[in-house]
């Protein structure tokens, strides 16, 4: 592990490793001295050899990175410490803070055998120096090796766990970054459709009646007359102002309507893939041009049932019907999946419910209706019809018009 990357508190616990390693290493050998045995330079040099040793695996970059390598250290490590334990007994001692440093760097499988290993070493050692036999001398350093495997292992258990909620808690984030993406695109998507409708509700719909006015205040002029002139000019100016209406209508219109009809743009909502049923699209009848706020509202009530089929039906197929009648036109979303009770959902009465009172409105504020049939285990049909606009009296049919 990069030391940069060490939080302070496992700073001050390798430090703390280290002051406890030198301290060990300094007390045998100060021992050593003051006993004054034949073998006291033996024991200082050998405790200076595993210092050292353990000095160059501080500073060794890949004993941190490389398990091989930490392998290696810990190897030569053991056979120091196993050259300073039989010239001294306090160097039974040192096996603490080795049983961190095995279970640190090496795996489970490997580190508690080891760390079993040592302590069975530092047993067999006070043995063999023949100190004096007591339960101290096996259940201490059992005990210390029971602490130490249990203290790092509870450490790496706590430290998944943490990193789980790291990324747990980046996910949450990048999520909630998308949702909002999502969101402002939804808003910009649902005022630019506002707005569509709002200019073809009114803008249009007014230059269109001033344009029918005048043209026939125009028949009521004799031919020739200067004010027959003026009123062809207004009239001429209605128009273009209207088919530039008419442009601003398209280009607010949703993205799925810019490259084709809504047919086409249906046809692709149902080829589009991805998790869910299998959707079929089917048309009946002769297709007739529609206004943008009809292929708008129907095809968003397209995506909304399908968005619901895909979420809450789990249906193996789907199929979504375009139909073009004499006065209406009508759409209709159907699918095999496990179906609900629209009575409890408040589909019948459009007041909560898997998004259904958000169709059901735009449909009737076209003047269209909206129903819901479905039982549980048979599956759900969502039909909207609406009426088309009379020829005769609807801007689309007016001359000019682009």
């Amino acid at each position: 592990m990069d030391p940069r990357a060490l939080t302070p508190a496992l700073l001050v616990l390798r430090l703390c490793l280290h002051l406890l390693m030198a301290g060990l290493l300094a007390l045998a050998a100060a021992r050593a001295l003051a006993d004054g045995t034949a073998n006291a330079p033996a024991v200082v040099a050998a405790a200076a050899v595993l210092g050292g040793v353990y000095a160059a695996g501080t500073v060794w970059a890949s004993v941190r990175t490389s398990r091989s390598s930490a392998a290696v250290w810990l190897g030569i490590l053991e056979l120091a410490w196993l050259g300073l334990l039989a010239l001294s007994p306090d160097g039974l001692w040192v096996a603490f803070p080795l049983y961190f440093l095995q279970l640190h760097l090496l795996p489970v499988r490997w580190s508690v055998p080891s760390v079993v290993l040592t302590a069975g070493a530092a047993i067999a050692a006070y043995v063999g120096h023949g100190a004096e036999l007591n339960p101290g001398a096996f259940i201490g350093p059992l005990l210390g090796a029971a602490v130490a495997v249990a203290t790092v292992l509870g450490y790496q258990v706590l430290y998944r766990e943490s990193e789980s909620r790291r990324r747990l808690i980046g996910e949450l984030i990048s999520t909630r970054a998308e949702l909002a993406d999502a969101e402002r695109t939804a808003g910009t998507l649902a005022e630019r459709e506002r707005l569509a409708r709002e200019i073809h509700d009114t803008l249009a719909q007014g230059l269109s009646s001033i344009q029918l006015l005048l043209r026939a205040a125009g028949r009521t002029l004799p031919a020739g007359a200067p004010a027959a002139a003026h009123i062809e000019q207004a009239r001429q100016a209605a128009q273009d102002n209207l088919a530039e209406a008419r442009r601003f209508v398209r280009a607010l219109s949703p993205p799925a309507l810019e490259h084709g009809s809504l047919a086409a743009a249906l046809d692709r909502l149902c080829t589009a893939g991805g998790p869910g049923p299998r959707v079929r699209f089917t048309t009946s009848g002769t297709p007739v041009a529609l206004p943008t706020p009809y292929e708008v509202a129907l095809l968003r009530i397209a995506q909304s049932a399908l968005a619901n089929t895909v979420r809450h039906a789990g249906a193996s197929h789907a199929q979504i019907t375009l139909s073009f009648m004499e006065t209406a036109v009508a759409l209709d979303v159907v699918d095999d999946g496990s179906g609900f009770d629209p009575r409890r959902t408040g589909a019948a009465s459009g007041d909560k419910g898997f998004g259904l009172p958000a169709m059901r409105s735009r449909a009737e504020s076209l003047g269209g209706t909206f129903a819901v049939e479905s039982t549980p285990g048979q599956g759900t049909a969502v039909a909207v019809t609406l009426p088309l606009p009379d020829p005769a009296g609807t801007p689309e049919s007016e001359e000019g018009s682009p």
